[in-house]
């Protein structure tokens, strides 16, 4: 059974909140109101409310954020809600749990909001606040940053393996900032950057820890995502009335989510000696495309989980775009920008657009959506009908994977 999608929006996420004075429910606010714009829907059209969010309760000490929803946005007061939790996956997980609800017959229209307000505290208390997603009191002890900690781990465990070289990963946060000076959201968009911010260049690129430099990094931002779910009984009604067809209208037809042990070390150390360091990612990848019933060339592009250069070379060959440990051949030969044969983050991703942890599966989602319905404006891949996304939380502790398409612009 497929769920559509009717509409969503995101927040600018160039945008410090606490700096205009706001909080975590305006961001839901305004996310909220544009998204129910975008599907041209009453918010009383919406019949269950999800929110995706990580650690509000620390950041901001705000938990009962179905509750803050409803105050923002005064239509949906009254409907049920429910919020959910998997470290930089919560929004995917909001996504699958609002999607399980209009598959099971519960509801026809659910909205999924996620959220994150994380430029409200000092830079290395939200370092504290994001390294609860690791397995707290037994990793990366006396880390100053936790999560370059960790992922200056996988490049370290990609080196054993493989080898690996820093050239690569500069190109990846190099076409993740050029994609992103086309989104008119990005939190990096008019930023400047040199040459030598993709380089091994300890002045213009400082490491921050271990093999991880300043450029390889996701960034620390504020932001909401929402999107507007429905049945297709529901989506069929809303295309008649608009003089639509149903077959243009985007959906997701295929999922896929595995969990592993929380341990970095742990997770490693279950996969020596096979080809993949992080085997239970390609699972959820296989899911997704076996119930969407695809495989790799028949998808457009993807959005991807690139809280590190680390993170998108790891990704590229779980994907299957290239052999294990072969990443860079995707990097070398440009496949993966956004002219290329399997374009990856036209969107700018977490390196150039930004991370709001909780917003992040959410947004994925949303921007799929847009470029398979042709509304991706100059961030748009030519042709794009079907998409896919790979969000992770954690040291890829949660791993989940949508496939969402269209069957005409």
């Amino acid at each position: 059974m497929s769920v559509f999608v009717l509409g969503g929006s995101h927040t600018d996420f160039a945008r410090n909140f606490a700096r205009e004075g706001l909080g975590i429910g305006d961001m839901m606010r305004v996310a909220t109101v544009a998204a129910l714009e975008d599907a041209e829907l009453d918010g009383s059209e919406v019949q269950v409310a999800h929110v995706g969010n990580f650690v509000a309760d620390l950041f901001c000490g705000q938990g009962q954020l179905g509750g803050v929803l409803a105050e923002e946005v005064p239509a949906l007061r009254g409907i049920p809600t429910s919020r959910h939790e998997a470290a930089c996956a919560s929004g995917s997980i909001a996504l699958l749990a609002a999607m399980a609800e209009i598959e099971a017959g519960r509801y026809d229209v659910a909205l999924v909001c996620g959220v994150e307000q994380m430029r409200n505290v000092h830079g290395d208390e939200a370092a504290a606040h994001l390294g609860v997603a690791a397995w707290a009191g037994r990793e990366a002890v006396g880390a100053p940053y936790l999560w370059p900690r960790m992922f200056s781990e996988l490049s370290a465990e990609y080196d054993r393996r493989f080898g690996i070289s820093y050239e690569h990963l500069g190109e990846i946060a190099r076409i993740n900032y050029e994609n992103a000076r086309a989104n008119p959201k990005a939190q990096t968009r008019s930023w400047s950057l040199t040459p030598g911010c993709f380089r091994a260049d300890d002045t213009a690129n400082p490491v921050v820890d271990g093999h991880v430099r300043r450029y390889d990094c996701g960034r620390v931002t504020d932001g909401a995502a929402t999107v507007v779910l429905s049945s297709e009984r529901a989506a069929s009604g809303w295309a008649t009335s608009r003089g639509r067809s149903l077959s243009s209208i985007p959906r997701v037809s295929g999922w896929g989510h595995r969990s592993a042990r929380i341990s970095y070390a742990g997770k490693v150390a279950d996969s020596a000696g096979e080809a993949l360091v992080f085997p239970h990612i390609r699972s959820a990848v296989l899911d997704a495309w076996e119930r969407a019933g695809v495989t790799l060339p028949q998808i457009d592009m993807f959005e991807v989980h690139d809280c590190f250069a680390m993170t998108e070379y790891m990704l590229i060959d779980h994907l299957g775009i290239t052999p294990p440990g072969r990443s860079f051949e995707a990097v070398e030969d440009g496949r993966i920008t956004r002219e290329g044969a399997i374009p990856i983050n036209p969107s700018g991703g977490l390196i150039g657009l930004g991370h709001p942890v909780g917003a992040t599966g959410v947004r994925m989602l949303f921007d799929c959506a847009q470029q398979v319905g042709g509304r991706a404006g100059e961030t748009q891949v030519g042709g794009a009908r079907r998409a896919a996304t790979l969000n992770i939380g954690g040291s890829a502790t949660t791993v989940v994977s949508f496939v969402v398409e269209t069957a005409a612009p």
